[in-house]
C-alpha cells in the first residue's frame, strides 16, 4: 500500500512537472494570430523551443473551425524536431479555393508540441501541448481598415438580449465587453456583416457598453463607449 502511494506521488510530480517544462520552458509560439493577406504568396508563424535540453516533435495543421476539416492552406513543415534553444517558423500557403472577397474569412492553426522522453526512464509522463490560434485570410482591397473596424460596431438591448452588429469587413474578436457592472465572457468576436444576440443578467444595472478589440499584432485597442 505504501509504495503504491509513492509511486502515485511520483507520478504526480512528474506530471506537475511535465507542465512546467511545456509552459515555462517549452514551446513558445511567436504570435497569439496570423493575418494571411491575399496579395502575399505566403504568412509565417514563429516557433522557438525554450527548454534548456528538451528537444519537440512539432506538428502543425489547419483547420476550418471544426477541428476536423482541414483549411485551403498548407503548412511547411508540417512535422519537424526542434532543438532546445533552437527556432523555427512555419510558413502558411493558401492552396487555392473559393473564400470571399468582399470579406475576411477565417480558420484555425493548431501546433501540437510533443516532448522527447528518455529512454533508460520508461515511468516519464510526457504532457502533449496544443496550442490553437486564429487564422485571419485578409483579400485585397477590402473596404475600411482593419483598425477602424471595432469602432463601427453598433449595439442595442431588447429583450433581455444585447444585439451587436458588425458593419465593417473584417472580424472584430474582443479583448473584453461590458454592458454597465457587468462581463460579458462568453462573447469572443463578431464576424464581419454579421449580428449576434448576446444575453443579459436580469439584475444589470446601467445602461453604457464599453469595449475593447484586439488588433492585428495581438495587442487591445483603446476602449470605445456607447449609451443603449
Amino acid at each position: 500500500m505504501r509504495n503504491s502511494i509513492n509511486r502515485i506521488i511520483q507520478l504526480s510530480l512528474l506530471f506537475f512537472l511535465s507542465i512546467q517544462l511545456s509552459y515555462g520552458g517549452g514551446i513558445l509560439v511567436g504570435r497569439t494570430r496570423v493575418i494571411y493577406a491575399a496579395n502575399k504568396k505566403e504568412a509565417s508563424l514563429p516557433l522557438s523551443n525554450k527548454s534548456e535540453s528538451k528537444p519537440f516533435l512539432i506538428q502543425s495543421w489547419i483547420d476550418n473551425g471544426d477541428g476536423k476539416t482541414r483549411g485551403p492552406f498548407v503548412v511547411t513543415p508540417p512535422l519537424f524536431r526542434l532543438n532546445a534553444n533552437d527556432e523555427n517558423s512555419l510558413r502558411i500557403s493558401y492552396t487555392g479555393g473559393e473564400l470571399p472577397q468582399d470579406k475576411e474569412s477565417i480558420f484555425y492553426i493548431n501546433v501540437r508540441a510533443i516532448p522527447s522522453t528518455p529512454k533508460n526512464d520508461a515511468n516519464e509522463l510526457r504532457l502533449v501541448i496544443k496550442t490553437r490560434i486564429k487564422l485571419f485570410y485578409r483579400p485585397e482591397k477590402l473596404q475600411g481598415k482593419s483598425y477602424d473596424a471595432y469602432k463601427l460596431l453598433t449595439f442595442s438591448r431588447a429583450n433581455g438580449q444585447l444585439n451587436i452588429t458588425n458593419p465593417s469587413s473584417y472580424y472584430v474578436v474582443f479583448s473584453y465587453l461590458t454592458v454597465g457592472d457587468i462581463v460579458l465572457k462568453d462573447t469572443d468576436m463578431i464576424a464581419p456583416g454579421s449580428q449576434i444576440n448576446v444575453k443579459l443578467p436580469g439584475d444589470l444595472s446601467g445602461n453604457t457598453v464599453e469595449w475593447s478589440a484586439i488588433n492585428d499584432y495581438g495587442g487591445d485597442t483603446t476602449p470605445e463607449k456607447r449609451s443603449l
